[in-house]
């Protein structure tokens, strides 16, 4: 088998696994509320096999600078939930999620404009944080309408993450450790779940999912954090398996906070 023939098999295998990951977690999500399921969709199920696949084309280093270049651009996807929770109250798809997309654009493009280290990317991220969650704190609540699942939902949500993990392995052979970063982190699941669900289940439900997920993004920029010190001191494997863990200690922190006050 030829090199490039071989190369293009992987690359399919990656974007097929990749799009099995978040297709699972989004159908999760529409069937266990706003809050179980933007705890769910904020688990690293579109950047972290992003980053699986990069660190079997690149060494320890690539991975540890590209997880330090996604942790500013994290406050960019934080900026992006919340404009588009304030604008689904009222406005239409188009408008609430453009408007969201061109915050997240504008913020990437700004961080990619200065060099950031661990502690600056640290302190943005708890700004943005500081900023949004309470301005946001009043959408998380809305009800769950019904709706009918249509037969091309499955096949989008598959494409939008297929084609990420495709442009993002494809590039980062080219663009280098800091570009990749920021690419690998674009909130396509957000965008997929904002896409789908606000058409059928009205704006301020879908704004529900967004806003609880964004205390999600606390324990996502965590992950960032540990990844980038792990694979740079402990090697690739264990700086993805300790991101991880702290992606999803976090949220099921959250969860087991959310139960014990309902309890109370």
């Amino acid at each position: 088998m030829s090199p490039d023939l071989h190369f293009i098999l992987f690359l399919l295998l990656r974007m097929a696994i990749a799009a099995a990951f978040v297709v699972t977690a989004s159908i999760i999500t529409e069937r266990s509320g706003p809050v179980i399921g933007a705890l769910i969709a904020t688990l690293p199920v579109s950047a972290g096999p992003s980053y699986v696949f990069l660190a079997i084309d690149h060494d320890a280093g690539f991975i540890a600078q590209g997880a330090l270049a996604s942790l500013p651009i994290n406050a960019a996807t934080i900026a992006f939930g919340a404009i588009y929770a304030h604008l689904a109250q009222r406005r239409s798809v188009a408008v609430s999620f453009g408007g969201g997309l061109l915050g997240w654009f504008a913020i990437a493009a700004l961080v990619q404009a200065f060099q950031w280290n661990l502690l600056e990317g640290i302190l943005l991220n708890v700004a943005t944080y500081a900023i949004a969650l309470p301005l946001t704190r009043r959408f998380r609540s809305a009800p769950m309408p019904p709706f009918v699942r249509r037969w091309y939902d499955m096949p989008f949500r598959a494409a939008l993450v297929a084609v990420l993990v495709g442009t993002v392995v494809m590039l980062s052979r080219w663009v280098g450790p800091t570009v990749t970063g920021i690419l690998a982190v674009f909130p396509v699941v957000f965008s997929s779940l904002i896409l789908i669900l606000h058409p059928r289940i009205g704006g301020r439900a879908t704004a529900a999912v967004v806003a609880n997920g964004l205390r999600g993004l606390v324990g996502f920029g965590a992950g960032l954090v540990v990844l980038h010190l792990g694979a740079r001191y402990a090697g690739s494997a264990t700086g993805l398996l300790l991101g991880l863990a702290a992606c999803v200690a976090w949220n099921f922190g959250l969860w087991w906070a959310g139960r014990r006050a309902l309890a109370a």
